[in-house]
Formats: C-alpha cells, structure tokens, sequence
C-alpha cells in the first residue's frame, strides 16, 4: 500500500465465509475489495461498529418466513450510536450435507441454525425417521462441526456451495418448506447524516407508548395513517423492565425527507416517552411508495406556506 493510499474500510458480518450474512455483503458495491471481519454473532458484529473497530456490519433483521430477528430488534433498540443505511435481500434455500461416506438413513444428529431449522423441519420429520437438532451460531458453522467428534453431528443444514469450502457431500437438496423464502440484512453503522431520498426508500424507527391503556396503540398508528404513510413491518418486543411494556418496531414506506413521513415523526416524537431513528435508507427491491395527492411534499408545503400567511397578515383565513 503507496503511502497516499486510503484505509481499508472493515466491514463485520456473521461468519465464517459462505454465509447468507456474507452474500448480502457481497451486494455492497463500496464493501468489494475492502476488509471484511467474520464474527461468531450478531451482537459482536454491533459491538465492532459502536467501537469503532468496523466501519459497519452486516446483519439479519427479518425473514419472510419466521418475522422478525428478535435478537437484532433487541440489539438496535439498546445499542445507542447505531444507524442503517441500507437493505438487501439474499434468498434462501437450504441444503443437507455430511461427511463423506454417510448415507441419510443413518443420520440421527443434524446441526444448524434455528430459523434455518425451523424452514427444514418438516422435510427432516418427513425423511429421517428420528432425529436431534443441535444448534449451530450458523449454517456454515454447522458444516465446519462436522469435523468435531466431540459433537457427534451426522449432518448440516447449510448454504447452497457448502462443498467449496468444506470436504462434505451433499445429501439432499431443497429441504426449506417454502422455495421462494428471503431474507432481509441491513448494513448498520455508527450514527451518519441522512442521506437525499431515491423515491423508493425505507425509514426505521422504535417507538414506545406512553402508557398502557385502550387505544394507545391505535393512537401510535394514526400518526401514520392521517399522513398517508404505509407501514410494512410492525412488530412488537418487550422492553424488558415489567411484564406488560412492549415497545414497537416500525418500518414506514417514505424518506424523512419526505413532508409525510417527517410529518409523522415529529407527532410520534410529541406522542411517545422514548422514540429511536435507525435510518432512511433505499428499499432492496427498489418499489416507490404510492401517495395520493393530499400526502405529497407539494400539499404539506402549500399548507404551511398558508399556516404562515395566515399569522403574518398576508393572506386570508380561506384555504
């Protein structure tokens, strides 16, 4: 490296090499050629950006299959200095694999992650007349497991290409219930400015409610709803301190550049004790959130240009 030559960039993801993790990674175009750290779990890939260790870190946030990555809502809802900028989408499919000379009838062990197991189980049910999950940090690590004794293993849940990295044979192929299953990473850094909005964006919040009581809830959604914001992810976790305290996990179609979806922030803000924004940030599959006319930035602007006339003198009270 020439003396001018800028830093590698160093980006966490959950390892080791050949992970689904990995893939979303890979469609980063800044990420290529830049120095990539596997890690054995999602809280330390965190740890790496809050630290300053890693510049970002690439992490699962939510499958179409199982909901929500509990651990990473959890994790983004208490690690303060986080922010996301940007989605991708790996999908996901599953093969089983072995040691070389291990036949399927034989397999009462199979390692592998949970959600991956939870995807393979009623194929496993349908095939193995009896088996044990033990569980693996990930998919590819389970295939590295085979090779400990000590574990007792028989076989892997593992990525697609397993066999290039590790000495296994495939034993069966296709083994998630649902072939168009995805996966949605996020790649997390440490707190940015918000980037320009593409038209096609995606703003994630955590929100919790003042207090619990009828129609707390309704009154969170609405904020929402007057403005013509559409939400596509809305799940709850609890906060943790006393049964009963749950707080939100938001995505909202829109920028917070957008009138709108700003708009609907700054009620949230005046509605809920503790409010954490994680980002505006391109939506993966790159779909433009659909508005009517009385929600775009043109109609908030003529409202508040008239607002503004109506205090200065300058114009009427007829809208």
């Amino acid at each position: 490296m020439s003396a001018h030559a800028a830093p590698l960039r160093r980006y966490s993801y959950l390892g080791p090499a050949g992970t689904f993790t990995e893939a979303a990674l890979k469609q980063v175009p800044e990420a290529v050629g830049q120095d990539w750290h596997p890690v054995e779990n999602l809280g330390e890939a965190l740890a790496d950006v809050v630290s300053g260790r890693s510049d970002a870190a690439m992490i699962a946030i939510e499958n179409s299959i199982d909901g929500g990555v509990t651990v990473a809502q959890d994790a983004l809802a208490t690690m303060p200095g986080l922010r996301i900028i940007g989605e991708y989408l790996v999908p996901v499919s599953f093969v089983l694999v072995a040691r070389p000379g291990m036949t399927l009838d034989r397999v009462t062990v199979v390692s592998g992650h949970p959600v991956a197991y939870g995807q393979c189980r009623t194929w496993l049910d349908a095939h193995t007349t009896q088996h044990r999950h033990l569980i693996a940090t990930s998919n590819v690590q389970a295939a590295a497991d085979l090779f400990d004794a000590e574990k007792g293993i028989d076989a892997a849940i593992a990525p697609p290409g397993i066999e290039a990295h590790y000495d296994v044979e495939v034993l069966a192929e296709g083994l998630a219930e649902n072939p168009d299953a995805m996966t949605r990473f996020v790649l997390v850094s440490r707190t940015v400015p918000v980037g320009e909005p593409t038209g096609a964006d995606k703003t994630s919040l955590i929100v919790e409610l003042p207090e619990d009581r009828s129609g707390a809830l309704l009154d969170l959604l609405e904020q929402f709803a007057t403005r013509g914001v559409n939400l596509t992810l809305l799940a709850s976790r609890p906060i943790g301190d006393r049964m009963g305290r749950y707080r939100f996990v938001l995505d909202a179609e829109g920028h917070v550049k957008d009138a709108r979806v700003a708009d609907a922030l700054l009620g949230i803000k005046r509605f809920s004790p503790r409010v954490v924004f994680l980002g505006s940030y391109p939506r993966a599959d790159r779909v433009a959130a659909t508005t009517r006319a009385a929600h775009d930035d043109d109609a908030f602007r003529d409202a508040r240009d008239w607002l503004r006339g109506v205090i200065e003198g300058t114009a009427d009270g007829e809208a």
